[in-house]
Parts: C-alpha cells; structure tokens; sequence
C-alpha cells in the first residue's frame, strides 16, 4: 500500500506540474497573438513578438504552438484582448500588481476583485502602487552559459544595465523599452536565455509574518490561476524559514 500511496501522490504532482505547464503556454499563446496582431507575424520587425517568441522558447514551448498562435493572430482567427493593469494592497498593506490580457474586461476585473476581496485586500486606481515599482526588464541566464567575466562584457556590449552573478545564475536588468535589444543581443553572445521578461522590481518593500504571507501566497495563487492573468508582483519579504514552512508539499 505504502508503493502504491506513493505512486499516486508521484501521479498527482505530475497531473498538477502539467496543468501548471499547460496553463502556462496558453498564457505566452495569448501574448504571441496579441504581439502578432499588433505588429505583424514578421519576428524580425516586430520587437514585441520577438520577445514573445524568446519568452516563448525559454519555457520550452513547442514550435508548433508558437507558430499557430502567430498564425492564428495574422489571419484574425484569435480574440481581441485588451492589456489591464490592476493594482491594489494585500494583507499588512502590500503592494500588488496583476498584469491581465482579456477579452472580457468586467470578467477579469470582478474575478481581480473578487480574489483581493477574499484575502483580505482591496483593489486600488492604476497608479496607486506601482510608484512603489520600477519597470524593467529582467534577462536570465543559467550558470553555464559564461564565466562572470564573459557575461559581464556581453551585458556592457549589449547594452544592459546591470547583472548580478552568482552560483544559481546571471541575473541581467536593462530599461522596459530595451528589452527585445538587449535581449536579442546577449542571444547572440550568450545563446538562448533561461527567460527574458518585463518584471516590476520593487523599491519599497514590507515585511510580514508567517499569517500574512500565507494569505499573501493564497492571493497570489488566486490570482495567477485565472486564465486572464498574465503576471502578479507583491513587495513583501518574508524569511526563508516562513517561506520554506509555507511551500512545503
């Protein structure tokens, strides 16, 4: 019974990871069309799809998807969605951001709503947090792909801001408007990045106890797991012993 307990508990995170997965792509396949229908198919002349597509890969997208959702976008095949930023306060007064792609914007909306009202939160005007953010974009690299030395001058070649090394990784940041350039030209130095996104970094963040963080972590899996959310940014910090009691399986 013991082998076969462990069995479907192995199953059961399997059946989770590949909903994660699936739930994933169908979120870049959103942003590919939406880049795709705002400047056309051609990768090359279409910095926004360029950087879709190199999110895309870096998550080990199938090809196949990618190229139907471009394909899907240029022939007007796929839906119209509008971009919405939300932003409002979580437990302790947190700063959240939510990131949205929809066609349906009272849908989304009542469902961001719903999810702060439930934990606690509540939603603000656009603007009310993201003073507390900054706007940029987030390139990262696995350890192997260069020496500290190597990665270095690539980012100054590329034009980067900054980078942070370390055993886990390179961590590269340049400004939201360069990010399809720089991440373009640190391919070409370095090969294919680990991802390469906008982030919201924040610059102000606030502590909280274990009580808040788990609700904290509630709303943001709330929030990540409606089909209309792209991204979800909070500036709390919490210590590695409350984090690491919270997301044990």
């Amino acid at each position: 019974m013991a082998g076969h307990s462990k069995f479907k508990n192995i199953m059961h995170r399997k059946g989770r990871q590949d909903a994660v997965r699936s739930k994933l792509f169908a979120k870049l396949a959103r942003e590919i069309s939406v880049a795709a229908k705002m400047g056309g198919g051609d990768i090359d002349h279409n910095p926004r799809l360029r950087l879709a597509v190199r999110s895309a890969r870096a998550e080990s997208m199938p090809k196949d998807n990618i190229e139907r959702a471009i394909e899907k976008a240029v022939g007007g095949d796929s839906e119209s969605y509008d971009a919405i930023r939300y932003e409002g306060y979580g437990p302790s007064g947190v700063a959240v951001i939510v990131e949205a792609l929809t066609d349906n914007r009272n849908r989304t909306g009542a469902a961001v709503r719903a999810a702060f009202a439930k934990h606690g939160g509540n939603l603000g005007a656009t603007g009310a947090v993201s003073h507390m953010f900054d706007h940029v974009g987030e390139i990262v690299y696995r350890p192997e792909a260069g020496s500290e030395d190597k990665v270095m001058e690539a980012v100054i070649e590329a034009g980067a801001d900054d980078v942070v090394s370390s055993d886990t990784g390179h961590v590269i940041t340049c400004s939201f408007e360069s990010l399809a350039q720089v991440s373009g030209a640190l391919e070409e130095a370095l090969g294919q990045a680990e991802s390469a996104k906008p982030v919201w970094r924040p610059s102000l963040t606030t502590d909280v106890d274990e009580q808040a963080a788990s609700t904290l972590l509630k709303l943001i899996a709330t929030l990540e797991d409606e089909d209309d959310v792209q991204t979800v940014t909070a500036n709390f910090e919490v210590s590695d012993e409350i984090l690491a009691k919270l997301t044990a399986a």
